[in-house]
Formats: C-alpha cells, sequence, structure tokens
C-alpha cells in the first residue's frame, strides 16, 4: 500500500513546488522597479490626484463659493445692464444723461413686490440715472482691478523669481528697489503721479497701480524660490545641462503657482480699495467717466440729504472687495500643502 502512495505523493509534491515557484515568479515581478511607461502614467495619476485634490479643497470652502457666486452675480450685473464696447444692454437709460428728476430723486427700487421702476438707485444731483451710473462705475473699478492685479503678478513674479534663484549682485540689486518702493506708502506715490496718468484713462491708470503694489509678491516669490532652488529635482535638472531659464519657468515657477495666485487674487482687492481711495481724493478716474470712489466722491455733498448716493456705490465696493477676499481664502487652503485631505 505504501509502495503504491509514494509516487502519489512525489507528484503532489512536485506540484506544490512548482506552484510555489510560479507565486515567487509573480512576486518577483510584482516587487521588479517599473517601466519608464509605468512611471510616466504613475507620475501623470499623481499630478491629477493634486489636482483634483485642490480643486476638491477649493470647492468645499463655503466663503469661497459665496464670494464666487457675488462677484458673478456683480459682473453680469454692471456689464449687462448698460452694455459695454458698444454692446448696447438691458437698461434703457446711459449714466452721462441728464433728465429731470423724478420722485424728487429718490430710489424707486421696491423688493415686494419686486419692481425696479424709473430710476431704481434714484438720481444723483444733476440728473443723471444712478443706476446707470453706478454700473459704470462698477465696470471701471473692475477692470482697474484686475489689470492692477495682473500687473502686479508678471512684475512681482518677476522679480521675486530672478532675485531668489540667481541669488548676488542681482538678488541684491532687485531687493534694494524693491525695499526702496516698500519705504514709500503706496497712496503717496499713486496720489503724486496718478493724477496725471489718470487723464490718459482707466488703462494707463491701473497700470500705474499695478507698477506700485508688485512687492509684496515680488518677496514671497523670492522666498518660495530661495528654498525649492535646493531641492534635488532642480540638482537633477542642472545636472544634465537645463538652462536657468528651463529651470525657472518648467521646474520651480510651477511649485510657486499657489503663492502666486493667491497673492495677486488679494492684489486685486487691495486695488478695489486703493482706486476708490484715489477717486474719493480726487486723483483716479476723470470725467466723463466714473467709477465707485468717483461717484461717491461726486457726491459727498449730498450725504446729509441724499444718503442712497453713498448707499449703493459702497454696498458694491464692499461686495466685490469681501467677494475677492473670500476667493483669494479659499485659494489659499487649497494650495496648503499642510492639508493633505478634504475636509467633509
Amino acid at each position: 500500500m505504501s509502495n503504491h502512495q509514494n509516487p502519489r505523493d512525489d507528484s503532489r509534491s512536485s506540484v506544490e513546488l512548482s506552484e510555489m515557484t510560479l507565486q515567487s515568479q509573480d512576486t518577483d515581478i510584482a516587487t521588479a522597479a517599473p517601466t519608464r511607461a509605468q512611471t510616466d502614467r504613475i507620475r501623470t495619476t499623481e499630478a491629477k490626484s493634486q489636482g483634483r485634490l485642490i480643486r476638491e479643497r477649493f470647492f468645499r470652502h463655503k466663503g469661497a463659493l459665496a464670494g464666487i457666486a457675488l462677484l458673478v452675480l456683480i459682473f453680469l450685473l454692471a456689464f449687462s445692464s448698460i452694455g459695454f464696447a458698444g454692446i448696447p444692454g438691458w437698461w434703457n437709460k446711459d449714466y452721462d444723461v441728464l433728465a429731470a428728476r423724478f420722485n424728487e430723486g429718490r430710489p424707486t427700487l421696491t423688493l415686494w413686490p419686486f419692481s425696479l421702476g424709473e430710476h431704481p438707485f434714484g438720481q444723483d444731483v444733476l440728473g443723471r440715472d444712478y443706476f446707470a451710473l453706478t454700473m459704470r462705475g462698477t465696470q471701471t473699478s473692475l477692470i482697474i482691478a484686475f489689470i492692477v492685479g495682473l500687473v502686479a503678478m508678471v512684475i512681482g513674479t518677476t522679480v521675486g523669481a530672478l532675485a531668489g534663484y540667481f541669488r548676488g549682485w542681482t538678488e541684491a540689486f532687485l531687493m534694494r528697489i524693491t525695499d526702496v518702493v516698500i519705504t514709500i506708502p503706496t497712496v503717496v506715490i499713486a496720489a503724486a503721479v496718478a493724477g496725471i496718468v489718470a487723464k490718459a484713462g482707466i488703462i494707463p491708470f491701473a497700470v500705474f497701480l499695478g507698477i506700485v503694489t508688485w512687492t509684496g509678491l515680488a518677496r514671497l516669490v523670492r522666498g518660495e524660490f530661495l528654498s525649492l532652488r535646493e531641492k534635488e529635482f532642480v540638482e537633477s535638472a542642472k545636472s544634465v545641462g537645463a538652462s536657468s531659464f528651463r529651470i525657472i519657468f518648467r521646474h520651480i515657477l510651477p511649485n510657486t503657482v499657489g503663492v502666486i495666485i493667491v497673492s495677486t487674487t488679494l492684489a486685486i482687492s487691495g486695488a478695489i480699495l486703493l482706486e476708490t481711495a484715489l477717486s474719493y481724493l480726487g486723483l483716479g478716474v476723470v470725467s466723463p467717466d466714473t467709477s465707485l470712489g468717483k461717484a461717491i466722491n461726486d457726491n459727498r455733498s449730498a450725504l446729509t440729504v441724499r444718503p442712497w448716493l453713498f448707499l449703493w456705490p459702497g454696498a458694491f465696493i464692499i461686495g466685490i472687495a469681501l467677494a475677492v477676499n473670500f476667493i483669494g481664502d479659499g485659494l489659499r487652503d487649497a494650495f496648503d500643502p499642510k492639508q493633505t485631505r478634504v475636509k467633509q
């Protein structure tokens, strides 16, 4: 009996040994180094996952979503109501047309039942429709704010990147210029030149404000570059002969995009308030154009008798500034590397 069982046992042992060998081979294949194609696919998946994580963080930030909704609402109302660049809007009155005062210039807007009336925001002391005037002021303030943010982003990023990467005399020269601009209050610089520049139009005026508001972003970008230039991926790029231009724009700059976006958002919010302050002082937008700050300045003598002339421009200034700040807070939290998961 035992003689017949031994071949069977040997056969079973051979099968088990073969299975163990195959499992060992599978394990060796699974633990082997991934191919280049697999590595690229893994990196792409990781990049997409990181981008998706940032989006999820941002869209779970209730303040940021409220800011986006408010800013889009203001933007659509301002540009669709009175039109822009020759495109007519749905409102039938112009902001620069004088007319007899209706209902003593008081607002005709009613919430229940909802009705805009003849002049929903009332009329100013000259009889101009204040709704159309406020919408034009909102258009101007938004255009100026976003141009200021764009110009400040370009200058600040360029200066900070060059100073942080090249160090030496380049950093010393650029940072000394930055220090000089920082030591002079922005309002003082703007007040000294803005009155002259504003006469050329809102675009040159906005570009000038961007030129004097880039310093904060430059310092932040420089700090990021000082940290990232010492990382292993930068040393690897240098070892294969990558140029400084390629290292800056292809390797380091993408890793600072979070700081740049957040700082630019806050610069836009600050530009709204800066433009308002200068226009209120008579150093901003000039007639026949208008802005929210200029609308308040033009009607400051009517504060006690027609308070709505301050209410509407002031409400839009606060709304735009709060919306942009909320969006900036959401972006800052979304790009924060310390937040490793999305809050539920």
